[in-house]
């Protein structure tokens, strides 16, 4: 990509970033601003098999074939031989997300994982496989035809084509719980509130908006990251407290000066409030240019000598013509990206010259990397 090119590209991403943040700050839901205490998903875990595959399950697993005679065993089933090898059935995990206030006898959605060396787990049903919790016991049983979100093709030569993946699935709806996991929502006098995002002026305006709403010392901050509230004892109350609560308009306090890189895609996003001290950045590179060449070189006419083939090498190395330009003294964001784009900076060179101002101190804000 040419110097042009980085620089139209840059300009538009900065343009974009700068219109978002110009735009005046919105209150937002409370509801997206924390999470409630013993209100959370609980991560359920199984182990099963896949049965009705064309040929494509688990070849040379010999975990597969356990299970696979522990299953026919347990139908009274005895395999004479040490090593089934049906190529129709596939290991695999099986785990789900056991939500909320879920009760018993009703369902929810799993997903499959292949364990073994199992080429495909389309078409394939899934045998009754019980999902344990971290505690491990039994919180839901699945079972199900599997629904895998791909294709694949191979012809007789051992070419393939493969779209997306097919060793992972879903069954909707394919499990059912047998067990609730209990919550403190009902039972606790106070709810607590935390904050995904702590700040203690977020914090602060929560509180004044509960009380403002429900009356005074209804809520209390316990620090920058969770907020005390008394509610109704009553669970029907509660509930009717609780959808009022969620829906109050909070204005989030300001993030800190950040500004992050993702050394992987090059990407740099720069936050609001970061500024800079005045500061002289100089700006150039080097460009080492290396031209692969062969020559061949002919024996004289009537001679017994070789045709000789020689590789020659050209490396050559230009040094661009450096740019200095000034940051003027708490320099906003715009000043910034006014400046770096004058000189055509690529998203590489940014990320360098920021980190150079924040070594030299004229950087104020965090850099984080990621």
């Amino acid at each position: 990509m040419g110097k042009d090119a980085c620089k139209r590209q840059i300009a538009f991403f900065m343009s974009v970033l700068l219109f978002l943040m110009a735009a005046p700050a919105r209150a937002e839901r409370l509801l997206d601003l924390v999470d409630i205490q013993g209100v959370r998903n609980n991560p359920l875990i199984g182990y099963g098999l896949i049965v009705g595959l064309n040929g494509s399950g688990d070849k040379s697993t010999e975990f597969t074939d356990q299970s696979l005679k522990n299953l026919l065993r347990e139908f009274g089933v005895t395999q004479a031989g040490t090593d089934l090898k049906s190529k129709n059935v596939a290991a695999v995990s099986v785990h789900a997300t056991l939500t909320p206030f879920v009760r018993p006898g009703q369902r929810i959605d799993i997903s499959v994982s292949s364990l073994g060396d199992a080429k495909s787990l389309s078409g394939g049903t899934l045998l009754m496989t019980p999902l344990k919790g971290i505690d491990g016991e039994i919180y839901a049983v699945a079972q199900g035809d599997l629904v895998v979100g791909g294709a694949g093709a191979s012809g007789a030569s051992g070419s393939s084509v493969t779209i997306n993946t097919l060793t992972v699935g879903r069954i909707p709806n394919g499990a059912i719980v047998e067990r609730s996991v209990p919550s403190s929502f009902s039972s606790n006098r106070e709810i607590v509130l935390n904050l995904r995002d702590p700040a203690f002026s977020t914090a602060r305006r929560i509180v004044q908006a509960v009380n403002n709403k429900f009356g005074p010392d209804v809520a209390r901050a316990r620090d920058s990251a969770s907020i005390v509230i008394a509610a109704p004892p009553d669970s029907s109350q509660r509930v009717t407290f609780m959808s009022v609560l969620e829906n109050l308009d909070i204005e989030a306090a300001v993030p800190p000066a950040r500004v992050i890189f993702n050394s992987r895609t090059g990407t740099v996003v720069i936050g609001q409030n970061v500024k800079v001290l005045p500061a002289a950045v100089s700006h150039g590179s080097l460009i080492v240019t290396i031209n692969e060449d062969t020559k061949v070189r002919q024996p004289v006419a009537e001679s017994l000598g070789l045709t000789v083939a020689t590789a020659e090498s050209e490396v050559t190395v230009e040094q661009q013509r450096g740019a200095v330009f000034m940051l003027p003294e708490a320099a906003s964001l715009q000043d910034i990206i006014s400046a770096i784009n004058s000189v055509g900076a690529s998203p590489t060179d940014l990320m360098s010259i920021l980190q150079a101002l924040k070594q030299a101190g004229a950087l104020r804000a965090e850099l984080i990397v990621i």
